[in-house]
């Protein structure tokens, strides 16, 4: 009995379709951006205020007072290289620890890209400070967040529109 050629055909190329899936497969199953929470909200269980005073080149100095710095949450965020966070703000301020890799920070007040590497730290000041942030390695870069200031139900960030005076390319 003789096989016909065009079943031999379409297996084949279901064989390298397969193939090429299961190459594929794995950077589509990897987030950009993975969110990891550390913590749940935790108010402080003693009166605390707390001051940040930041103080960027060329700028005049930030100071946020917060008579109750409750609540706060502890996220650890995985960035793959080239993945960029959306423009955003924050209800609170946060202090973001670079434990691997590189990240680069952007603010929308003066469009200057900024570069923190591992165990380094910046402050974002919140309270609707309009920023973005993105991997400009070759490997992921790992940080951990501290948000001071959340409401019980608010989101930790709010996407916001991008600055058109302000373009970044990762």
């Amino acid at each position: 009995m003789r096989r016909r050629a065009l079943p031999i055909g379409i297996a084949v190329l279901f064989a390298l379709g397969l193939i090429a899936a299961m190459a594929v497969m794995p950077s589509l199953a990897q987030n950009p951006i993975e969110v990891q929470p550390l913590t749940g909200r935790a108010p402080f269980t003693d009166d605390v205020d707390a001051k940040f005073k930041v103080m960027l080149s060329g700028h005049p100095r930030d100071v946020i007072n917060f008579t109750d710095p409750s609540l706060t949450q502890v996220v650890m965020f995985t960035v793959q290289p080239g993945a960029m966070f959306p423009w955003h703000s924050h209800e609170g301020s946060v202090v973001v620890n670079v434990t691997s890799g590189e990240l680069v920070y952007v603010a929308a007040m003066d469009c200057v890209e900024r570069s923190y590497g591992p165990n380094e730290a910046f402050f974002d000041p919140g309270h609707g400070h309009v920023h973005t942030a993105y991997n400009p390695g070759t490997v992921p870069t790992v940080l951990v967040a501290t948000f001071y200031g959340l409401s019980a139900t608010a989101p930790l960030s709010t996407p916001v529109t991008p600055p058109a005076d302000c373009v970044v390319t990762p």
